[in-house]
């Protein structure tokens, strides 16, 4: 049965978590300064802290990190062009100072100056792009969308897999012109795969 730490201890582990260093830990959770070292060392090895430790480690390991399901929404969200970002854009403001001329008469005189401001955009087209080529990789969904280049790419592994089958056949009988015919079969199917791609 798992104890209550005392406020001490809890204090203790906190001050460890943050600074990995277990004098230091007791020293600010309240021990005696003399004894900060030997109680730091003794209380590493308590199971209730170590417990409490090795919990509140993985509980801010799982806070700080995002999960795949925020990962997915977020580059879902940005591929909809629902995430904003801020951009600093520069305007020309207008505004009249006052002047005086040699006569003495007073007038208006207008100047422009530039002004710096943030402003909310939606995200970039380019951002949105390559969060949905992620997406597509991540989820699988490219696979299966051009049938004709799925079934010429299974003919052309199946070829190749036939030919090294003949290649290792022809090694074991030594016969050079097997090998030879082997490579050129090679090259004819390699070169009808590039001609399908070009189509």
């Amino acid at each position: 049965m798992r104890r209550k730490l005392t406020p001490k201890q809890q204090k203790f582990a906190d001050e460890y978590i943050k600074s990995g260093n277990a004098a230091e830990a007791a020293r600010k959770a309240g021990y005696r300064v003399r004894t900060a070292r030997s109680v730091g060392q003794e209380n590493l090895t308590k199971p209730d802290i170590k417990d409490y430790i090795d919990a509140r480690l993985k509980e801010l390991a799982s806070e700080r990190v995002a999960s795949q399901q925020e990962v997915l929404e977020f580059l879902t969200r940005v591929m909809r062009r629902q995430e904003l970002e801020q951009v600093v854009v520069t305007l020309r403001k207008a505004r009249t100072i006052p002047m005086t001329n040699s006569n003495g008469d007073t007038y208006d005189k207008l100047v422009y100056e530039d002004v710096d401001d943030v402003v909310d955009t939606k995200t970039k087209n380019s951002d949105s792009m390559k969060a949905a080529d992620i997406l597509t990789r991540v989820l699988g969904i490219s696979k299966g969308l051009n049938p004709e280049l799925e079934s010429a790419k299974t003919r052309k592994i199946k070829a190749e897999a036939e030919v090294a089958e003949g290649k290792a056949a022809a090694a074991n009988n030594d016969t050079d012109s097997q090998m030879k015919a082997m490579d050129k079969l090679l090259g004819l199917i390699e070169g009808g795969a590039q001609d399908d791609k070009t189509k």
